[in-house]
């Protein structure tokens, strides 16, 4: 199998997308952050003195995601048609799990856009809530789905 991302003196070269047509792509991707007892409920009561930190994370999720090709060397810059974030409560963790979609309609996916905003959104929390507890875990970042493009679907297990 030959990378994409290594040409034939095996230098790193970013993939051309240019003769690929554009076709809607949707990509997602969730982690998790467990947390202490202390700290989870001050994130849900909302008693965080930095601020609403779920809101917070959202909107870094979202940030995150345009700004993914400038963090990651060959990740091409897409106009984002999309990015959806939700957080939802793991009362027997304590914790939380954050799932991210992007959408674009382009020429490559959205993968890693989607990866690097559910890493951002449960750093945020964890940046929020670290006067609290520091021994938080950050772990399961994983894609879980993808559409479109020349490899099709792809649905984790």
């Amino acid at each position: 199998m030959n990378l994409t991302h290594v040409d034939d003196n095996n230098r790193a070269k970013m993939v051309d997308v240019c003769c690929k047509d554009d076709s809607f792509r949707v990509a997602v991707a969730s982690g998790k952050i467990e947390m202490s007892q202390e700290a989870f409920e001050a994130v849900v009561k909302n008693n965080i003195k930095k601020g609403p930190v779920l809101q917070c994370a959202v909107v870094a999720a979202i940030m995150a995601a345009k700004k993914s090709s400038e963090l990651i060397p060959m990740c091409h810059p897409l106009m984002i048609g999309g990015v959806d974030c939700d957080i939802e409560q793991l009362d027997d963790l304590p914790g939380f799990k954050v799932v991210v979609s992007v959408k674009v309609d382009g020429k490559t996916g959205v993968e890693m856009e989607a990866l690097t905003a559910t890493s951002i959104a449960l750093l945020t929390i964890y940046d929020m809530t670290k006067a609290i507890d520091k021994s938080m875990r950050i772990s399961d970042i994983q894609l879980e789905s993808k559409t479109g493009g020349k490899s099709g679907q792809y649905r984790r297990n």
